[in-house]
């Protein structure tokens, strides 16, 4: 299968700490992989990277076949898709004009835009009229809605999702869990998700990686981490959610 994320031994440093310490992990073609570990394991660096939006002190960063440098990074940019927990909405822009800001800046057809936002509206399940509104009269689930719309409207070969539904009320996020899947399904594309929630990236993601203090532990099953847990670490990380119901994921 093609490549299209991959980490070859990166490490990198903020000034406080190492957030990710010799890191090698690859996202295939059309795979979803889940980031889970404890707050400040590393996992939303590892997107950073992923994006551009940081560069490693050492290795190597590979989206889409390519390695990430500096002279065509913002090319590789447009083959990502980019979604955060809190949606990233511009709030002085209305949800279309957040939703086409990119095609607009590359001059794509007025044409073409109108008829993607309309495709994406009806991907995402958003209702028309929530377009022409700003994003502080939007729900939060729609507010995030109009975020996934943003991160598609290129139609990007990669989804990096920061724990994309972390700050919605429980039944909300119950009901996006269900579209995201399905989402992911229909379209193929190629996922990495950071999520706090084991339930979560077991729902999304067939392979888990587990990590801490900025290295993978463990990269498996739901079933391999409860089975076959790689240290003491493992255990305890997943008995520490064991009041989450994960039913009909341990395959």
């Amino acid at each position: 299968m093609s490549c299209a994320i991959a980490f070859d031994h990166v490490t990198h440093r903020y000034p406080h700490a190492v957030a990710v310490d010799d890191v090698s992990l690859r996202v295939e073609a059309g795979e979803t992989v889940a980031l889970i570990g404890p707050s400040g394991c590393g996992k939303s660096t590892l997107l950073k990277l992923a994006a551009g939006l940081v560069w490693p002190r050492q290795g190597s960063v590979i989206v889409t076949d390519r390695t990430l440098a500096p002279d065509n990074v913002l090319e590789i940019r447009h083959r990502i898709g980019y979604v955060i927990q809190s949606g990233g909405l511009f709030p002085h822009m209305s949800a279309v004009d957040n939703v086409t800001l990119a095609a607009r800046f590359l001059k794509k057809e007025r044409q073409w835009i109108d008829d993607r936002v309309a495709e994406l509206a009806d991907l995402v399940q958003l209702p028309r009229e929530a377009l022409d509104r700003f994003p502080s009269n939007l729900s939060g689930g729609q507010r995030q809605r109009v975020s996934l719309m943003r991160a598609l409207m290129l139609d990007p070969a990669v989804l990096l999702l920061d724990e994309p539904l972390g700050a919605l009320d429980p039944m909300v996020r119950h009901g996006l869990q269900e579209d995201l899947r399905r989402l992911f399904e229909r379209l193929g594309k190629s996922v990495l998700l950071v999520t706090h929630d084991m339930a979560e990236a077991a729902f999304f993601a067939r392979s888990i990686v587990l990590m801490r203090e900025g290295k993978i532990v463990q990269r498996g099953t739901y079933k391999d981490l409860i089975e076959a847990p790689a240290e003491q670490f493992v255990s305890d990380f997943v008995q520490a959610q064991r009041g989450l119901h994960i039913e009909g994921l341990d395959g």
